[in-house]
């Protein structure tokens, strides 16, 4: 297939705006000192809880609230108030969710607004955030060494990834779907046996596309799948509809097709470490579900009407 002159143009554009997000990306991440160090292997009796695969409830995993969010003296959450900021693990390229707006040079989105929710509780002052500009990939590594405090970067709460990493409760329901050129004859997954369908490195969208007998291709960021759909390169994305919808926003000669092919719970991912931290969090998310923080966020990221927030199930 050729590539179209409008798909160059939409190229072009793509790229500048990436480039000048990782360039952000870099600054935000130069600008935290005071990283924490690497935590050592050796960890306190109790509280590593790590899910067996074959029994864990994603949606029932986490840690019940112990009431509101309180920043209790010797917790993880006066450091972070002593260190001044809180330093969270985000993306930069996924619309709607967390994306840089070119024209505030800010990281937004309905991701963003969980993180500063978070913040506001610990500091009284949403802005008290570092961001770091993540991939996929570095998600688990990043909660694992210590290098943030906290990632939302609609992230899919799994058994598998419940082995090494806690995650609050569930903020927002996602499911895995397609997206092709509106051109294409592609109605599911099933019907694109044999071709190559685009995912990033580091997601579970991969493991679909494969069961399905499609080609898989990996790249970094979801805004690459893009390109190579726009020039002809793979004959699809496929992930979770939240991030296709966001692709879609941003370019109009692209559709979603085909049913809902799983379930995908998002958590925010605290490490292992913190357990009093998880509580926390959590106590915020079910102040965000009640207050209409949530819903209202959701009305400016995403659209109108806003569902109710998914209901909190705890497992401990």
């Amino acid at each position: 297939m050729n590539a179209r002159p409008w798909r160059q143009g939409r190229r072009a554009l793509l790229v500048l705006l990436a480039s000048g997000a990782l360039v952000l990306g870099g600054v935000a991440a130069a600008a935290a000192p005071g990283t924490p160090a690497r935590p050592s292997a050796a960890r306190a009796p109790g509280v590593v809880r790590a899910a067996a695969a074959d029994s864990c409830d994603p949606k029932a995993s986490s840690l019940r609230p112990s009431g509101p969010p309180q920043v209790t003296p010797g917790s993880f959450m006066a450091k972070i108030r002593a260190r001044g900021y809180l330093i969270a693990g985000v993306d930069q390229s996924t619309y709607h969710f967390g994306f840089l707006n070119p024209l505030s040079g800010q990281i937004e989105g309905f991701d963003i607004d969980m993180i500063r929710a978070v913040a506001n509780a610990i500091f009284g002052d949403p802005g008290k955030v570092h961001f770091k500009a993540i991939s996929d990939e570095q998600r688990i590594p990043d909660v694992m060494h210590g290098t943030v405090d906290i990632v939302a970067h609609t992230m899919t709460i799994t058994c598998d990834r419940l082995q090494k990493i806690d995650f609050s409760s569930v903020y927002f329901d996602a499911a895995q779907r397609v997206l092709v050129l509106n051109d294409s004859t592609a109605t599911s997954l099933d019907s694109l046996h044999g071709q190559k369908v685009c995912a990033t490195s580091g997601s579970d969208s991969g493991d679909r596309i494969l069961q399905h007998k499609a080609v898989l291709v990996k790249v970094p960021y979801w805004t690459d799948c893009l390109v190579l759909l726009q020039q002809g390169d793979v004959a699809a994305i496929s992930t979770d509809d939240s991030i296709l919808d966001g692709l879609a926003a941003q370019d109009p000669w692209t559709k979603l097709v085909g049913p809902r092919l799983t379930d995908e719970p998002y958590g925010l991912a605290i490490s292992k470490q913190h357990p009093e931290f998880v509580r926390f969090v959590n106590a915020v998310l079910q102040q965000l579900r009640t207050d209409g923080q949530w819903a209202a966020s959701y009305r400016q990221w995403i659209g109108a009407p806003a569902p109710k927030p998914p209901a909190a199930q705890y497992g401990g």
